[in-house]
């Protein structure tokens, strides 16, 4: 029976690459000249440093879009709800969505089940199974879920007959 694997994954160099080069831009633009303010990266968290809550903003423009250069979506970004004051700096953590969680699964089930596709989707730990009887069932499961609205970004994987 064919079947597919819908995850959310986001590519770490590519984080990587993208908080390098808003580094750089940040080093470079004329209204950082002489402030702290610099990014940093561990694993999937990137810690936005500032010495004003403003600059963190305008350093989150940045970084989105230099993820969009390197073909981030930015919906996989989650930002801190508060900025942390330290002494004479603001920091700010965006931790990227990894992985499909249990009630967004949920949510994506009830979204095929809802459509009435001839497919069953079932949740299997941090990825949603879709299996039908024909390819074609499953290519209308994954042009309704690219066609809506989504929280994070999907892929579309191990498509097998």
């Amino acid at each position: 029976m064919p079947s597919f694997d819908i995850v959310s994954e986001v590519d770490t160099v590519n984080v990587r690459n993208a908080v390098d080069n808003a580094n750089r831009e940040v080093s470079t633009r004329f209204d950082f000249r002489g402030i702290d303010a610099e990014f940093t990266q561990k694993d999937l968290v990137v810690t936005i440093k500032a010495e004003a809550e403003f600059q963190i903003s305008q350093m989150e423009t940045i970084l989105r879009g230099n993820l969009a250069k390197q073909n981030v979506d930015a919906n996989s970004m989650d930002l801190a709800k508060k900025c942390e004051f330290t002494g004479k700096t603001v920091t700010r953590q965006v931790t990227f969505k990894q992985g499909v969680d249990k009630d967004y699964a949920k949510k994506i089930v009830k979204q095929i089940k809802e459509a009435k596709l001839k497919v069953q989707a079932s949740i299997q730990g941090e990825k949603v199974r879709v299996t039908g009887k024909k390819r074609d069932d499953l290519q209308e499961a994954i042009a309704l879920l690219r066609s809506s609205e989504q929280e994070q970004p999907l892929q579309f994987d191990n498509f097998r007959d």
